[in-house]
């Protein structure tokens, strides 16, 4: 298809328009589609960002997180009335609420194209306990209603396509497409020179328990032990509105204990990748880790989990080590290697460059995705 398209790009987080769909939506407007970017709450730098791409937006009131029936029935109907409104031609929705209401909403609309993007699938499907198993079993059944409607479901990792088939929540076999992450631009992210002096280690994530901080900090503990001279980094915002945040308070008590250094959130993380030796991210499951990504892009090695979505990144013994989730020991045992051995920085950095240019080229993936929605 060559005529242009109007199309609707639909996310649960403004900013991740840009930092994780930029080049997508630049890559529409390149190719001289018309693209509106819905998102709940962008900030204003965002929706310059946006425009100087060529890129109008729409505030839509979807709550990231959270069951609220009432407030997600009015993103529903809010979400319905904003598609017949923009009248698109296509509707690409990614993370959960997005792609069970807006898929819902641009079938109600008569929206003649419709697709998702399985970006990963979060506290619902990883956390225990009775609020999470609640929330599970509600998002099986959006998923698998509004799942129904879609010409194409991206998927980011095997795992997550496979759990999709055994819940049975897409119609037919043919819907899903696989697609290495959401890719990494590797003209923006380039190979970096490695610190000189000792050892530093670093993770970025929005500081939640299913991301592995704790058991970073329990594992900085153990290698600081025997490493005194070892640093470790984090940088990520706190998400007190999720179920699975670390406090502010607990993050104080780690600061003061001196076992990492937390630098915030960052809007540019490659200062912060280029400060450091090797990329940590002890995950629980991911779609596909875009820091891992961008780490691996600047030439860095990775240690991350034996899990959905982080174990794809890895090449053990290659470009970094997978460990079993939830095992702090393990990790330690990980990361202390680099400690020991640290030629093998350098070299395994090497080989998670030329991965990232083998297999997580922002421009190859985004080709797929145009492929599949028949955008090009």
């Amino acid at each position: 298809m060559t005529a242009t398209t109007n199309i609707a790009v639909l996310g649960s987080f403004a900013e991740s328009l840009i930092s994780f769909r930029g080049p997508l939506l630049q890559d529409l407007i390149r190719r001289g589609h018309r693209v509106v970017a819905c998102a709940p709450a962008a900030p204003a730098q965002t929706v310059a960002s946006l425009a100087a791409m060529g890129v109008a937006y729409r505030d839509v009131p979807i709550r990231r997180t959270g069951l609220r029936p009432d407030q997600d029935f009015y993103a529903l109907c809010a979400l319905t009335a904003l598609f017949r409104k923009l009248r698109p031609d296509v509707v690409l929705s990614y993370t959960i609420k997005p792609v069970t209401y807006g898929l819902l909403a641009a079938r109600l609309a008569g929206v003649p194209r419709r697709f998702a993007m399985i970006t990963g699938l979060g506290y619902t499907f990883i956390s225990a306990g009775l609020q999470a198993q609640l929330a599970s079993a509600a998002a099986r059944q959006l998923y698998r209603l509004s799942l129904r409607g879609a010409d194409r479901i991206f998927f980011q990792n095997p795992d997550d396509l496979a759990l999709f088939q055994r819940l049975r929540l897409l119609r037919r076999s043919e819907q899903a497409v696989m697609i290495n992450g959401s890719g990494v631009d590797l003209d923006v992210f380039r190979p970096a020179a490695l610190p000189q002096g000792d050892v530093s280690f670093l993770l970025i994530a929005r500081l939640l328990k299913d991301k592995g901080i704790r058991e970073y900090v329990e594992a900085a503990r153990q290698v600081r032990a025997k490493y005194p001279r070892t640093s470790f980094h984090l940088v990520g915002p706190l998400d007190e509105g999720n179920p699975a945040a670390i406090s502010a308070q607990e993050l104080r008590d780690w600061e003061t204990e001196g076992i990492v250094k937390y630098r915030g959130r960052l809007d540019d993380v490659r200062p912060a990748i280029t400060a450091t030796s090797v990329y940590v991210l002890p995950s629980y499951r991911e779609g596909t880790p875009r820091t891992v990504l961008e780490a691996m892009a600047m030439g860095r090695p990775i240690v991350t989990t034996d899990a959905p979505g982080c174990r794809e990144t890895v090449r053990q013994g290659v470009n970094g080590y997978l460990v079993p989730v939830r095992d702090a020991g393990a990790l330690a045992q990980a990361m202390a290697r680099f400690v020991e051995e640290p030629g093998l920085i350098a070299a395994m950095g090497r080989e998670s460059r030329r991965i990232a240019e083998e297999k997580y080229d922002v421009h190859k993936v985004n080709r797929v995705i145009l492929q599949a929605m028949r955008l090009i």
